[in-house]
């Protein structure tokens, strides 16, 4: 990526590459794209291009960036309590964990404030060691939790492989994944069966009294976002039933609207007198990061261990008061927009088709998958063996020329390894997703003349 022509913008660029640590690469090859502005589906580069934001950041702007219903309410809070002890209640924080607990499943009515992600995934496993007194943890090959210690050894990412450190009693185990099954699966039955077999003999083999947690993304984002058959969640509780072992569902990256529910667990429910986790960590979505904020909701029997027993653990900055007025504001103006509503008929209604539409079209995709405003587009160099257009941790040039193709023509996708992920705010309309997918059918011409080469 060329460094912006602009002097203002250039100048912010050399000033990154002096002084910035860039996560997750090198910073004698950090090249980072300088944004000056960004509003609603769209964001400004340095040199005054606008840019239709398929990626919603690290899918998080779900509600679309500088919507001024939410710029408003943390002035407002600014201007009234900026900052508290989190030992004090304040009416911020109060409001955020009714509101968090009203769309959460019955039963799970008490949130613990972080302010991250990584940081909710790191406590939920703290909380769950102390409730059953038990050590180890499950979670899957393929799925992403978070960059701090025990969150990163949790994870399956390629990422984790440097990291794994710190952290004992970390089993992984294959959760479902048709399109490249582990367990030789026709169809998803076969497939939901199989990982469910798999992961009960892996407990019993691994000691199931020594379990204390199973987290699990309700649906995998960052790895693929590969939607679990219809009944693989309500078998994984069964499981966890079985063996006392506390279920995490992780809703960091897919909660608060992203896959046209509240909750991408609610996809796999059928109504609140059916199965739920013990915990659902969340972040992103639930204010779409306009202040940093995370957190663990618990259901009342998890609760129940920290009613009179001390929970040992906190952070300063938790439930900060910009962050919860940020969330507060957020929740009421989803519903009161329809925001959830509209990321599903976007994703029934054009998404979703129009990438199905692509797939016949192009031979470099290999499938298409999602809900919502959550799809995965997994490119190829085979459709018959399957091959991926960039190895698994990697990527390609193939890959890297198809995502500066639509970058050039106006549309910022989210590209890991071999895929492009399909994640724009949810308040996206019909239009300018179509005029984004559009822009992704010019560029897959580049990926398809890689194909069979």
């Amino acid at each position: 990526m060329p460094a912006p022509q602009n002097a203002a913008a250039r100048e912010v660029y050399e000033k990154e590459r002096a002084h910035v640590l860039t996560p997750w690469s090198a910073w004698g090859a950090s090249d980072p794209m300088v944004v000056t502005a960004a509003e609603g589906c769209h964001l400004t580069d340095g040199d005054g291009n606008r840019l239709l934001d398929f990626t919603s950041q690290l899918v998080n702007t779900n509600i679309g960036h500088q919507h001024p219903v939410v710029v408003k309410a943390i002035q407002d809070q600014a201007a009234e309590l900026c900052t508290i002890n989190p030992a004090h209640a304040n009416a911020a924080r109060a409001e955020a964990a009714r509101l968090i607990a009203e769309v959460a499943p019955a039963g799970m009515n008490r949130v613990f404030f972080t302010n991250a992600g990584t940081e909710a995934v790191e406590h939920a496993i703290r909380m769950a060691r102390r409730h059953t007194g038990r050590h180890k943890t499950l979670s899957a090959f393929r799925s992403y939790h978070g960059a701090t210690t025990t969150s990163m050894n949790l994870t399956g990412d390629a990422r984790r492989w440097a990291n794994d450190m710190g952290n004992t009693g970390a089993v992984h185990f294959h959760a479902p994944y048709l399109y490249r099954s582990h367990f030789y699966a026709e169809n998803e039955k076969q497939e939901c069966d199989r990982a469910l077999e798999h992961l009960d003999s892996l407990i019993a083999l691994e000691g199931p009294d020594h379990f204390a947690a199973l987290i699990i993304e309700s649906v995998p984002g960052t790895v693929g976002i590969m939607v679990p058959p219809a009944d693989y969640l309500r078998g994984v509780r069964e499981i966890c039933d079985k063996y006392g072992i506390v279920m995490i569902c992780d809703e960091v990256m897919s909660g608060f609207g992203r896959t046209g529910a509240w909750l991408a667990l609610d996809n796999f429910r059928s109504g609140d007198d059916d199965w739920a986790p013990d915990l659902i960590t969340f972040a992103k979505g639930s204010n779409s990061g306009y202040v940093p904020l995370g957190g663990v909701i618990l259901h009342d029997r998890i609760a129940a261990s920290f009613e009179t027993t001390p929970y040992t653990g906190g952070l300063t900055y938790a439930g900060h008061p910009l962050a919860c007025a940020s969330v507060v504001a957020t929740i009421n103006l989803m519903r009161d927009e329809k925001i959830v509503e509209n990321a599903r008929s976007i994703g029934e209604d054009v998404i979703g088709p129009r990438l199905r539409e692509l797939a016949r079209k192009h031979p470099s995709i290999g499938e298409v998958r999602g809900l919502g405003v959550f799809w995965a587009v997994e490119m190829v160099a085979d459709r018959e063996t399957r091959e991926p257009l960039a190895p698994y941790g990697g990527t390609s040039e193939a890959m890297a020329r198809t995502f500066a193709a639509a970058k050039s023509d106006g549309v910022l996708l989210f590209m890991n390894y071999n895929r492009f992920h399909i994640v724009p705010p949810c308040i996206i309309t019909a239009d300018e997703a179509n005029a984004g997918l559009d822009i992704l059918d010019r560029a897959l011409d580049v990926a398809d003349s890689y194909v069979g080469s």
